[in-house]
């Protein structure tokens, strides 16, 4: 398999992680905790759903607030994570619901969207 940077990274959601077992994906959240070990946390999507992140080294910054997120997902429907970003809120927050809705439009109208 190849990196998840060079392959096609669907956007998804929670509800959207077992069906893509071992794939690279593009995960947007909000976070809501940090493990203490700094190895993994919880993100939650736009309908409030929980998705944890896993990471091959411990933090080594502080994160909060929305997080995009590349990495393949586990037999256990986590994400191990490759790379993350975090956006910037100081300006204008971000709408983790419209952007829930935009995501149901690109998998509802997947051929118009092929990499989602």
């Amino acid at each position: 398999m190849g990196d998840a940077h060079e392959l096609p990274r669907p956007r998804v959601a929670t509800g959207h992680l077992a069906e893509r077992i071992g794939q690279p994906v593009c995960f947007v959240g909000r976070v809501e905790k940090i493990h203490p070990t700094g190895k993994f946390f919880v993100l939650s999507d736009g309908e409030g759903k929980h998705t944890t992140v896993e990471l091959r080294e411990p933090l080594d910054e502080e994160i909060s607030g929305v997080l995009e997120v590349v990495g393949r997902v586990t037999n256990q429907a986590t994400i191990m994570c490759m790379s993350y970003v975090q956006f910037r809120e100081d300006k204008s927050p971000f709408d983790l619901e419209l952007y829930n809705e935009a995501l149901k439009i690109i998998h509802e109208f997947s051929e118009y969207f092929p990499f989602g």
